[in-house]
């Protein structure tokens, strides 16, 4: 009592009042510092609050987006180290992949496909950390140096890059990436890999041996190296459908370029499921494409280690080509590696420019076939170019890659069945004519023909033309009477499966060409050569 009427005489009424607002208002700006100070500690908890180590002291710090704009994303996983190196705080940013179940994944989400072009942006209360142009250099260097691997499933292929400590140990097809990081994905994850591009077809995937790409910690017991390689390497099979020319080339030699140009030469090729006789036939190639001998890593005891390897191939998913905006490569540029690794002289095609007195002939090789969509007539159909001014060379494809290469190089026009045969454009010179002649056998076969060479020949600079045969061409006819299914309605063959199909349209026809109707392919092949 005594105190408030001292109060009251040493101030006014309108003083006491004024008085009081500003304990009110100090009051409350105490409370608001205390908030704001132990924020961290009481924050509810469906703030996103993320711990970050600090060195081996395991120092915490707090990170609060209370915007609610930082997502995790099912699949990608962003891990944030920070280093305490005084007055300042680096973030470096780790993009981790990891499947919805770690072991034995073969297929992993669309995410993985795309890590390599999206960064994950991590949002953090600008009052509390700022990174400088220098760290924030320093981060995007750093998240080249990842130590989890990135596996990539595509429509054709699958394949794994790892980088850092890489352990391959070929007696137990495995792949081991060493972390020395001490988080919880450092281990235990797992992917299952056949280094075969052809992914989708079980049939020739069967064949393929699986390899695993595992991520392991450095504190685990993990066999040491044997031997070191001081060059990347990259780990693929000649399993599926080697043996046939066209599947070597779209599911191997083309991805084998796209996966392996970007080395220059100082790449180790690692063959699984090894045949010989592939090598021997593309010796040329690989060696442009390696400056080491191949390794034949199944039954190998050894450990190599290896500062980076790829598990299987890259490749784009129509046959015999590449996408440049994709790849950082063309199927000319493929082209010119291959004119190049065979040592071809020609680049271009000749240019007729007066037909009546053109010294030099232009060259027509006709590619035949023993066994099967084999013509019948071949004497008939050189007689009729040679008399049109070709200078004709009949020529079967074999495994001697370096003849079949210097022989297509020097025509200015290639004409063949449908087959693995007509691979050989690929060595064709710039400007040439193509000519493929599609067996009969209804629209299956001519979605065939249009895919496996009609397209692709679209983007190597080769001039394309198309002759369909009629069924009197068709030695169907002679096997079979008109009535007959095979004959009426090849849809319905189709129906039966591709064996079937293939058995009969593939392996027991053959052709003999009406030359009188074919004349005019002929001699359009001249008028473009004239062009």
């Amino acid at each position: 009592m005594i105190y408030q009427t001292i109060f009251a005489k040493s101030f006014s009424r309108y003083e006491q009042k004024k008085l009081g607002y500003g304990a009110l208002v100090g009051f409350l700006l105490i409370v608001l510092s205390l908030c704001t100070v132990f924020k961290p500690y009481l924050g509810p908890l469906h703030d996103l609050n993320m711990k970050l180590s600090i060195g081996v002291d395991t120092k915490m710090l707090m990170l609060n987006d209370t915007g609610g704009s930082l997502k995790i994303t099912k699949d990608i996983v962003t891990e944030i180290l920070v280093e305490d190196t005084g007055n300042s705080l680096h973030m470096i940013e780790d993009e981790r992949i990891v499947p919805k179940n770690p072991v034995n994944a073969t297929r992993v989400s669309p995410q993985m496909a795309k890590v390599e072009n999206n960064a994950t942006k991590t949002l953090i209360n600008e009052t509390s950390i700022s990174a400088t142009k220098a760290e924030v250099e320093k981060l995007e260097t750093r998240k080249v140096e990842q130590e989890q691997p990135l596996c990539v499933s595509e429509a054709r292929t699958e394949y794994c890059k790892t980088q850092g400590d890489i352990r391959v140990h070929g007696k137990s097809s495995s792949v081991y990436t060493v972390s020395q990081k001490t988080n919880s994905f450092a281990e235990n994850v797992s992917w299952s890999i056949r280094p075969y591009a052809r992914k989708t077809d079980a049939y020739a995937m069967s064949s393929v041996r699986t390899w695993s790409v595992k991520t392991v910690k450095a504190s685990q017991q993990v066999s040491h190296c044997t031997k070191n390689h001081s060059i990347p390497a990259v780990i693929f099979s000649t399993a599926g459908y080697t043996g046939n020319h066209f599947h070597e080339f779209s599911d191997i030699i083309v991805p084998l370029f796209l996966t392996c140009r970007q080395f220059n030469g100082q790449v180790q090729l690692i063959i699984t499921d090894k045949k010989p006789w592939w090598i021997v036939k593309h010796r040329a190639f690989l060696k442009k494409l390696s400056n080491y001998e191949i390794m034949d890593i199944d039954g190998d005891d050894e450990v190599h280690c290896f500062p980076k390897v790829i598990v299987g191939l890259k490749r784009y998913h129509k046959e015999l080509s590449i996408d440049p905006e994709k790849y950082s490569y063309s199927i000319k540029d493929f082209r010119d590696f291959l004119r190049s690794s065979y040592s071809l002289k020609r680049v271009n095609a000749i240019k007729i420019k007066d037909i009546g007195n053109q010294s030099k002939k232009p060259r027509l090789l006709i590619l035949s076939r023993k066994r099967s969509r084999s013509f019948t007539n071949t004497n008939q159909i050189a007689k009729m170019a040679k008399g049109l001014g070709f200078k004709v060379i009949v020529m079967e494809a074999g495994r001697n890659m370096r003849n079949i290469a210097d022989v297509v190089n020097s025509c200015d026009v290639l004409m063949g069945v449908h087959g693995a045969g007509l691979t050989n454009i690929l060595f064709l010179p710039e400007n040439a004519i193509f000519i493929q002649v599609v067996p009969y056998g209804g629209m299956q076969v001519d979605w065939l023909a249009k895919n496996d060479f009609a397209k692709p020949s679209e983007d190597m600079n080769i001039k394309y033309l198309e002759y369909k045969i009629r069924l009197e061409e068709s030695s169907l006819i002679q096997q079979y009477p008109l009535e007959h299914m095979i004959i009426k309605d090849p849809s319905s063959i189709v129906k039966q499966g591709w064996e079937a199909f293939r058995s009969v349209y593939f392996d027991k026809q053959n052709i003999k060409l009406d030359v009188n109707r074919f004349r005019p392919i002929l001699q359009k092949a001249l008028e473009l050569l004239h062009q």
